[in-house]
């Protein structure tokens, strides 16, 4: 219930987003209609085609998204024709008289000479076209939704999200609707100008239909002034504590002494892969405690937990703690064995790993979060969790108080200290002020290239200044659902931030090939300020599929803008993360 009132909430507050502009003249253009035969049947059109095609676009693949841009040319001709018939009166005369006796049966509403059939049906139509071509800017609560759904798959429950989410939007239009009904009313009524304001409304409509097919609703408007509403959906997530990546804050204090039952450890799945380890079961466990670690290995809230988790399972092993590292994958890169190998390996990682492919563990966990920490006592109970990074005092005192409970008496004191460097250091979270920044379309924010169409090659571009935190490609690159990949030599991704660290989720070209790279920072290589994976000249290789350390900021943090060019075509860039 709570994520379906987050959801809501995030819908309504996308009337304060500019990616609403391009839907706004097909809703105004039917204010002077009655709202329960107009508005509403174009609302919960465009509503409950909106869910439906989020919700197949999250997890249906390239498919999908041929089959939505059909979708989108369609509606595109529909609202043309629309738009025209507003502007053209003798053209809305002709091409609704077929349907004016059809309307009448249905809607049993006379329809007036170049206004066309006041018909439910036709208000539903325009609501279904509406819905393919309406593309929220994708904030944080959106975001949220399309990750659970990517992970999830398609199910009930994701439909419900999405479609309280256009909802949401669609009440906060109906607000806009009944403003603008009776606006429009006005000035019929004042100044006798309502054929005007009609082919004013045409024009709009026509405005709009060409915004879209330049792809401006997903481009120019997505980065006009939406940090605003992207703030007040972090907001809205932090204060219930639901984030993608849970982030820094402490838990609240626990006492270890009588930590409370919150579930049973659930049954590893049978036929699961296992590494550094042959398949456990709950049964096997019985007798120890247990600490299940849910991680990705591109995910740097993991990495900077990681070392943590790595010196506990040393430090108490002896006593009786076994660590299970759940490996539920963000990308699609993150489900490949050979890669969750190798990254494992890379990263020390000693103890026993199940990997979690089709998220059976996270959903019996009903897990939200990466990182995510949950505390097993002897018994098979879990008596403590915590999301995110952060913590760890408390957490290691949960471990021994566990051991303790169990009957261990040579349970090792004191708190360890890992002392990470590289990617797996602390955050310097006072000083951060750019968020993780997906580069994909189905969860990009704040990107300013122009965007004419996506899954093909396309020439970018991106203004030399940019705002905190804006972003661009720069060459020739295909915008995928998940990443972007380079597609000639020379292609660049440009980032304006704040923060001390900056990573970047890179993969190699096709079949493994390296990709090199050269970074600056402010137009000049980044000397003391390289990243573990480059040297003081910028240079770098894309060897596999991972997060790469690009900057690490000596002295005084302050806003930047970072480059990263690529000499060699094919590498793909996922997401950034900052520290």
């Amino acid at each position: 219930m709570t994520l379906l009132l987050l959801s809501f909430l995030g819908g309504v507050l996308t009337i304060l987003s500019p990616c609403v502009l391009p839907v706004l003249p097909f809703v105004f253009a039917r204010a002077d209609r009655p709202f329960l035969q107009s508005g509403l049947p174009l609302l919960a059109g465009m509503a409950a085609t909106f869910a439906l095609v989020a919700t197949l676009a999250a997890v249906g693949g390239a498919w999908v998204a041929s089959a939505n841009q059909a979708g989108r040319v369609a509606a595109m001709l529909l609202l043309a024709l629309f738009g025209l018939t507003l502007l053209i009166p003798s053209l809305a005369e002709r091409f609704t008289r077929p349907l004016v006796a059809l309307g009448n049966t249905l809607s049993n509403t006379a329809a007036k000479p170049g206004e066309g059939a006041q018909s439910v049906w036709a208000s539903l139509l325009l609501g279904v076209a509406t819905g393919f071509l309406w593309a929220p800017c994708a904030g944080p609560i959106l975001g949220l939704i399309l990750t659970g759904a990517a992970i999830e798959g398609a199910s009930v429950g994701t439909t419900l999200l999405l479609l309280a989410y256009g909802l949401g939007a669609c009440l906060s239009l109906a607000v806009a609707l009944f403003a603008g009904g009776r606006v429009f009313a006005a000035l019929k009524r004042s100044l006798g100008i309502g054929e005007w304001v009609r082919r004013g409304l045409g024009v709009l409509v026509l405005v709009g239909v060409a915004a879209i097919a330049l792809g401006l609703d997903t481009g120019l408007l997505s980065r006009i002034s939406a940090e605003g509403t992207a703030r007040t959906e972090q907001a809205l997530l932090q204060r219930v504590g639901v984030a993608r990546r849970a982030g820094g804050d402490e838990a609240a204090p626990v006492d270890i002494t009588a930590l409370p039952v919150e579930g049973q450890l659930p049954q590893f799945p049978a036929g699961a892969v296992w590494l550094n380890s042959p398949p456990l079961t709950r049964e096997q466990l019985r007798g120890k405690v247990v600490l299940i670690d849910f991680w990705t290995y591109s995910c740097i809230n993991c990495l900077r937990s990681l070392p943590y988790v790595r010196a506990w399972a040393e430090k108490y092993r002896n006593a009786g703690l076994i660590v299970i590292g759940v490996h539920a994958p963000e990308f699609a890169f993150e489900r490949d064995e050979g890669n969750v190998r190798r990254a494992v390996a890379n990263l020390d990682v000693a103890y026993p790993v199940v990997l979690d492919n089709d998220f059976r563990l996270w959903r019996a966990f009903d897990n939200r979060h990466w990182p995510a920490h949950y505390f097993i006592d002897a018994e098979g109970r879990v008596r403590h969790h915590h999301f995110g990074e952060g913590g760890y005092p408390q957490s290691e005192l949960v471990i021994q108080a566990l051991l303790r409970e169990a009957g261990k008496s040579d349970v090792p004191s004191g708190m360890v200290d890992p002392n990470a460097s590289g990617a797996g250091a602390p955050a310097n979270t006072a000083a951060v002020q750019s968020p993780e920044t997906y580069i994909g379309y189905a969860r990009a924010e704040n990107f300013v290239s122009p965007v004419q169409r996506r899954d093909i090659t396309q020439t970018y571009s991106t203004p030399a200044r940019l705002a905190l935190n804006q972003w661009g490609l720069i060459g020739d690159w295909t915008l995928r659902g998940e990443n972007a990949r380079v597609d000639r030599s020379g292609g660049r991704i440009r980032f304006r931030f704040r923060a001390r660290d900056l990573h970047l989720v890179l993969g190699p070209a096709d079949g493994g090939a390296p990709v090199r790279f050269r970074v600056t920072i402010d137009g000049a290589p980044p000397g003391a300020n390289h990243g573990g994976d480059i040297n003081a000249a910028g240079e770098g290789r894309v060897t596999e599929e991972r997060l790469y350390q690009l900057v690490r900021t000596q002295g005084a943090v302050r806003e930047r803008t970072f480059e990263i060019e690529f000499l060699d075509p094919g590498a793909s860039a996922f997401a950034f993360t900052f520290g």
